[in-house]
C-alpha cells in the first residue's frame, strides 16, 4: 500500500516560502495515501497561477492546463477513464474568474471529481492585482485606491448552483484538511473544497494571523447538520462565508456517470477501438 511519500516526486515546488500551497501538497499527498490510492490511479489536473503548478509536484498523472480551463480536462479524463481519481486544482483567480463558467456547469453535472481551490484572494503569480475574492476596498499596485467591485461568494454559489459536496478549510489545519479531501474523493459525484491559503508574498491583509482570529469551525456550532442546505447558506451569511469543516453533503443525488444510459463498464481509455470493415459499412450506409 502506498503511503503519502509515494506521492512525492523529485520536483521542488518553487512557491516562495510561507506560502499556504505547500500543504495544501501535502493534504492532498496524505489523503491519496489513506484512502488507499496508488500514484498510478490518480489523476491530477490544474490551471494556471501559482497554484497550478501543483500538477507538476505530485507523483501521478497530471496535466498543467491553461487559464481556467482545469475542471473541463479533468471532467474529460474522468470521463474516458472512470478508474482513475481524479482531482482538479487551481487558484480562485482560475475558478472564480474566468473558469466561473465552467465551476458552474461542472457542478451543475455533479461528475464525480474532486476540485480543489487554493483561495489566497489575489493573483499572485501576475505579482499582486485583485481578484474576484479579493475584498472591497482591497489595495493593490494595480488598483491603489482599492477595488471596488465586490468580491464572489464561492461556497454561497455552490450550493445555489446545486452542488452536493462543499468543503472549505485553512491551510494550516493539515488534519482537517486532509480529512476533507479524503470525504471529497470519496464523495460520489462533484466535490468542491476551498481551501484559504494565504498570498505571504501579494496579500498582506488576509494573512494567517488575519484568518485564525476570523475563522470559525463548524465543528464548534452545536448542532450544525450538513444535510441541509437551508441551514448551510445560512451559515455562510452568518458568519460572511468564514468558516471552515464540512459545509454540505447530498448524498442521495446520483452522479453524472450514473445517469448516461449504456456507460460502458471499460473505460473508454481501455476499450477496443479497433473498427472492423462490416461495422464501418453498416455504420456508413445509416447515412446514404
Amino acid at each position: 500500500m502506498a503511503t503519502f511519500k509515494d506521492f512525492r516526486n523529485n520536483v521542488k515546488p518553487n512557491w516562495c516560502p510561507g506560502c499556504g500551497d505547500f500543504s495544501v501538497q501535502a493534504a492532498m499527498q496524505r489523503a491519496a495515501a489513506n484512502v488507499g490510492l496508488e500514484p498510478e490511479n490518480l489523476a491530477v489536473i490544474s490551471g494556471i497561477g501559482c497554484s497550478g503548478r501543483i500538477s507538476g509536484y505530485i507523483n501521478s498523472y497530471g496535466f498543467h492546463g491553461i487559464h481556467g480551463r482545469s475542471l473541463p480536462i479533468a471532467q474529460g479524463v474522468k470521463m474516458a477513464n472512470r478508474d482513475l481519481t481524479v482531482i482538479a486544482s487551481g487558484g480562485d483567480g482560475d475558478g472564480f474568474a474566468i473558469g466561473m463558467g465552467h465551476t458552474i456547469h461542472a457542478i451543475r453535472r455533479n461528475v464525480d471529481i474532486t476540485y480543489i481551490v487554493m483561495d489566497n484572494q489575489i493573483y499572485g503569480l501576475t505579482k499582486g492585482q485583485t481578484s474576484p475574492r479579493s475584498a472591497t476596498g482591497f489595495k493593490t499596485k494595480s488598483s491603489p485606491l482599492g477595488s471596488i467591485e465586490q468580491p464572489i461568494s464561492p461556497m454561497e454559489m455552490a450550493l445555489t448552483a446545486g452542488a452536493t459536496f462543499v468543503a472549505q478549510s485553512f491551510s494550516t489545519d493539515l488534519k482537517d484538511l486532509t480529512a476533507l479531501i479524503e470525504a471529497g474523493i470519496k464523495h460520489k459525484g462533484f466535490s468542491l473544497i476551498n481551501v484559504y491559503s494565504p498570498c505571504v508574498t501579494y496579500n498582506k491583509v488576509n494573512t494567517y494571523d488575519w484568518f485564525k482570529e476570523n475563522l470559525t469551525k463548524l465543528s464548534d456550532i452545536e448542532g450544525y447538520d450538513p444535510s441541509n442546505r437551508e441551514n448551510a447558506m445560512q451559515t455562510l451569511m452568518k458568519h460572511n462565508g468564514l468558516v471552515t469543516g464540512l459545509i454540505y453533503q447530498n448524498t442521495e443525488r446520483k452522479s453524472y456517470q450514473e445517469l448516461i444510459n449504456n456507460y460502458s463498464e471499460t473505460p473508454l481509455a481501455k476499450a477496443d477501438l479497433n473498427l472492423d470493415q462490416g461495422y464501418f459499412d453498416k455504420l456508413v450506409n445509416e447515412f446514404m
